[in-house]
């Protein structure tokens, strides 16, 4: 009975340590990596519509599945819905995307030891602007998988869902 409550209390520990090291530190550099992607992403490309970003960090066969607004499957019409939608010249609405701070979690993915990509989730907040005033929007979750592609990390897939008023 003893042995099996040490193998027991290993077999915890040993689960712990797994789960402890699963999620990348605030510190590495495929957190970090990821953190600057993120800003690149949202901070230029979405607040801004600097639609170079879009074209630069995502994968040409993305997979994009939104909670309200459907599916999107391939770079090109992720890109024509934001040159079209938010960022057309024509629109007076705009939006800003804000990084829910502490939020933003990565967790590493290999293949036999070798590092190919990246789970990255966190929270974020909308701000929706119309003719110069700026309201809260939605707040909502994302994940994304990161692939490295040639050396660059590339957005292959994404989850934007539970949005919340």
């Amino acid at each position: 009975m003893k042995q099996f409550k040490h193998r027991l209390i290993l077999a915890l520990l040993v689960t712990l340590s797994i789960t402890i090291q699963a999620q990348e530190d605030g510190n590495s550099q495929v957190f970090n990596t990821l953190k600057v992607n993120d800003s690149l992403l949202f901070d230029l490309g979405f607040n801004t519509c600097d639609l170079s970003q879009f074209k630069a960090l995502i994968t040409d066969d993305l997979e994009f599945y939104h909670d309200k607004s459907g599916i999107l499957n391939s770079k090109q019409a992720f890109i024509d819905v934001m040159a079209n939608g938010i960022c057309s010249a024509t629109n007076p609405y705009r939006a800003r995307r804000e990084l829910i701070e502490g939020s933003l979690k990565v967790y590493s993915l290999y293949n036999n030891g070798k590092l190919y990509g990246a789970i990255q989730e966190g929270s974020h907040r909308f701000y929706e602007r119309f003719e110069g005033k700026e309201t809260p929007g939605s707040i909502a979750k994302f994940t994304h998988l990161w692939i490295i592609d040639k050396d660059q990390w590339k957005l292959k897939r994404v989850l934007s869902y539970d949005h919340q008023l």
